[in-house]
């Protein structure tokens, strides 16, 4: 079957029920907890050919697998082997969740975001989840790094050709989508700054464990998203630390898939115990939920055009104008100095406009400096794995809904962040160290599409 966003005449991605049964199977007879919990009748994680833009025949069926392991299912295989006698089998649960799945337990609950929180973190450690942390603080790390790269690329652009422009790195959608399809004309443009999924990992796996003097291995650590593109970016190569035989981050599970939880359990939000967010650091909670600049995402390209402005022209930009081109979907942001435009960034979203500016940049006639690409049109709230209805569309007054309440959330600069200064210096060894780099950066490069084997480089 092919995907309408593909461009070949088939497509690997699997169809919503029958089609990924024989991958299911195939997997239920591998499962070593045959037991019969609660929830073996969870079903396996599917990816819909509309779920991202991972589409141009580039799953394998073999990677397919091993998306599909990411379920709840995977999530109960590790809580009962706690609950057994083997404690060499033990291991310390830890979820993290996407601050733009909130909303959306809000939203579908009637909760306020911070009361959404607090519930499904004290639904998760009525499961058995030992820590359940904020992403927000690794978006901070991401959206530093983001901005330092940028205004270093800036400063380059007429000494290296593929400085500029510089494409945002944070939606996993976009990151396969360029590899597999649009390959050395667009990655040599990506930033290089991990995700914030993925600088979760290394909290969680690096800092975390050191505090909690635990070898990461013994941490299986579980993300919260709103997409399914995030299960393809956890089981990346270069999230793996081959030393521990651990990745970064062990499961993705969409805050659909928690509902579904819930759902198996008959547990409504409003019936669980609030708890309070733990932090990474000892002896401190997480008090109200915040956010970064950004009407449906991390707002990359606000927090680098500010810091941009500021740091190469000695402008404070407080407020921001979005000019909407050719729909919602694809604006553009300028800064103009002495009657010159010096800055010209665009957010697009979704894949008709990510194709026109491909189309824009294969023809040289690309002229903005930054763009914060994401795959999903109207972006992460509208991620297929939460503001979806039964049949697949999206649930437009639930969306909207979402929107209202991200956008009241406060929102805390990375730079006043005081934790993310005194990891800097006693973590990761100064700003420019080279720890840095290791931990809180990654190459992107074209990828080789005819491995066949579970050890896949992609």
């Amino acid at each position: 079957m092919k995907c309408e966003n593909c461009t070949k005449k088939e497509c690997s991605k699997k169809q919503k029920n029958d089609d990924t049964q024989s991958t299911s199977d195939a997997l239920s007879s591998n499962d070593d907890f045959e037991e019969k919990n609660e929830f073996h009748t969870l079903a396996n994680a599917k990816i819909l050919l509309s779920d991202c833009l991972a589409c141009d025949n580039c799953m394998t069926s073999e990677e397919g697998a091993r998306v599909f392991q990411q379920n709840q299912k995977e999530l109960f295989r590790v809580l009962n082997l706690n609950k057994k006698c083997d404690t060499s089998k033990h291991k310390v649960l830890a979820v993290s969740i996407c601050p733009q799945s909130l909303p959306y337990f809000a939203a579908k609950f009637n909760l306020s975001v911070n009361d959404a929180a607090k519930r499904l973190c004290g639904f998760l450690k009525s499961l058995g989840v030992h820590y359940v942390f904020d992403t927000t603080i690794a978006a901070d790390f991401s959206i530093l790094e983001s901005q330092r790269e940028f205004v270093q690329r800036y400063q380059r652009r007429n000494q290296e050709e593929h400085a500029l422009p510089m494409f945002a790195s944070a939606c996993p959608g976009w990151i396969r989508y360029a590899e597999r399809v649009l390959t050395n004309l667009v990655t040599s443009h990506i930033c290089t700054a991990k995700s914030p999924q993925q600088i979760m990992g290394s909290l969680v796996k690096g800092y975390f464990s050191r505090q909690q003097n635990l070898s990461p291995d013994k941490i299986f650590h579980v993300i919260v998203a709103p997409c399914y593109d995030k299960k393809l970016e956890a089981l990346r190569e270069d999230f793996y630390t081959a030393l521990y035989n651990s990745q970064e981050v062990d499961c993705v599970l969409t805050s659909g898939e928690i509902v579904q939880i819930m759902e198996q359990k008959n547990v409504s939000m409003k019936d669980v115990t609030e708890v309070a967010v733990d932090s990474l650091f000892d002896g401190i909670k997480e008090g109200d939920v915040v956010r970064h600049d950004g009407k449906r995402s991390d707002g990359y390209l606000e927090h680098i055009f500010k810091h941009a402005a500021k740091e190469l022209f000695g402008m404070d930009v407080k407020e921001i104008t979005y000019k909407a081109l050719k729909n919602k979907d694809f604006q553009e942001v300028t800064l103009e100095k002495d009657g010159e435009t010096v800055l010209r960034f665009a957010a697009a979203y979704g894949f008709r406009n990510i194709q026109n500016m491909v189309l824009k940049l294969k023809k040289g006639k690309f002229l903005y400096h930054f763009v914060e690409v994401l795959a999903c049109p109207g972006g992460c709230l509208n991620g297929k794995g939460q503001a979806q209805t039964e049949d697949g569309k999206p649930d437009k007054a639930l969306l909207n809904q979402m929107e209202e309440m991200y956008a009241a959330i406060p929102v805390r600069l990375p730079e006043t962040n005081i934790h993310i200064q005194q990891m800097y210096q006693d973590w990761l060894e100064g700003m420019d160290s080279k720890k840095v780099q290791e931990t809180l950066h990654t190459k992107y490069s074209t990828v080789n599409q005819t491995a066949s084997n579970l050890d896949i480089k992609w």
